[in-house]
């Protein structure tokens, strides 16, 4: 990366309301190894305190976030489209039981997080996976193909991940990810079997169908599906989503963290360099910490000059030309 490059990606950064924080306070990239002790022990006694937490708690355990591979090919998407239409064409009551668009994914491994801040300390731990993930990888690209449907006791339809060398790699980054977050004392992965597949329909989601008759999904709605190919998926990233927390406009769940697993290339007419994993990820990370105390602030500064009911305020900050500007939108 040249220096030209560098010091324009810092000026680009400056205009960011989180311009002040110190990168290395918030992504520990230091000169030289240095441990902080009083947070190490304030970390391990949290950790004891969840593990107590949750030996009372196991009975009721209800998962509620989950590590999730998202798919951004269009190609299965659009094929993944075609299947759900070539259903809906047999039985259209079955709309509601349908995957929306933006929401594939491949669930890595469910947990039960009960507050904010178990949620921060699963952010915590999703970076402490990110390491395991590159030395199982050494570097090398995790493709993903998928081909065929098949169903979980007739009642979750999925698209199946295709036999090969990348069934492996997969399955040790979810037993790393189990690892990594059972080892914080999180209930993760409680009696749970990892088997990756990229659900389409559930019925689960539509209660009301049993009392009609639909009691499961016919093999013949997807027969011809049988040995289709949908594509092939490069995984670029996990993230640590909300099961219930209000989905982004795209489709896909709340995401509260991410780890970026392969190079990031910019090459929107302003340049084409990689950054690097650790750069990024890092960079990724400090934008997501602060983004929420930025738009906290600001709407709050909004609400102090009108005290009046204000409802629907939001703050977003969007991209314009080489830094970042924000915009508020109130609706009364």
């Amino acid at each position: 990366m040249s220096e030209e490059f560098e010091a324009d990606a810092m000026d680009s950064l400056k205009d960011m309301p989180f311009a002040t924080i110190d990168i290395k306070d918030d992504c520990e990239i230091t000169d030289a190894p240095h441990i902080n002790l009083e947070r190490s022990k304030e970390n391990e006694r949290i950790s004891k305190d969840q593990i107590k937490k949750r030996k009372k708690k196991q009975k009721g355990y209800q998962p509620n976030y989950f590590l999730s591979i998202p798919i951004t090919n269009k190609e299965i998407t659009r094929g993944i489209k075609i299947l759900q239409n070539a259903i809906l064409q047999q039985d259209e009551r079955l709309a509601k039981a349908m995957t929306s668009d933006g929401s594939f994914h491949i669930t890595l491994l469910v947990m039960q997080l009960l507050n904010e801040d178990e949620v921060n300390l699963g952010i915590g731990a999703l970076l402490e996976l990110k390491p395991f993930v590159e030395e199982i990888l050494q570097g090398k690209e995790l493709i993903l193909p998928f081909q065929g449907v098949d169903t979980f006791g007739n009642q979750v339809g999925f698209v199946k991940l295709a036999e090969g060398h990348h069934i492996n790699p997969l399955l040790e980054i979810a037993e790393a990810a189990k690892r990594t977050f059972q080892e914080k004392g999180f209930m993760a992965g409680e009696n749970r079997s990892f088997k990756p597949h990229l659900t389409f329909m559930k019925l689960s989601r539509t209660p009301w169908l049993r009392r009609k008759g639909v009691k499961k999904i016919d093999p013949k709605f997807y027969e011809k599906f049988i040995s289709h190919t949908f594509g092939e998926e490069m995984v670029h990233r996990i993230d640590l989503c909300s099961m219930l927390k209000k989905k982004q406009s795209n489709g896909y769940y709340h995401c509260e963290s991410s780890i970026v697993i392969e190079n990031i290339v910019f090459s929107e007419g302003l340049c084409e360099h990689p950054i690097p994993h650790q750069a990024f990820s890092c960079l990724l990370l400090l934008i997501r910490n602060r983004i929420f105390q930025a738009k906290k602030f600001h709407c709050e500064k909004i609400k102090s000059r009108w005290p009046a009911k204000v409802e629907n305020l939001s703050f977003n900050f969007l991209p314009k030309g080489n830094i970042f500007c924000g915009e508020t939108k109130i609706h009364t």
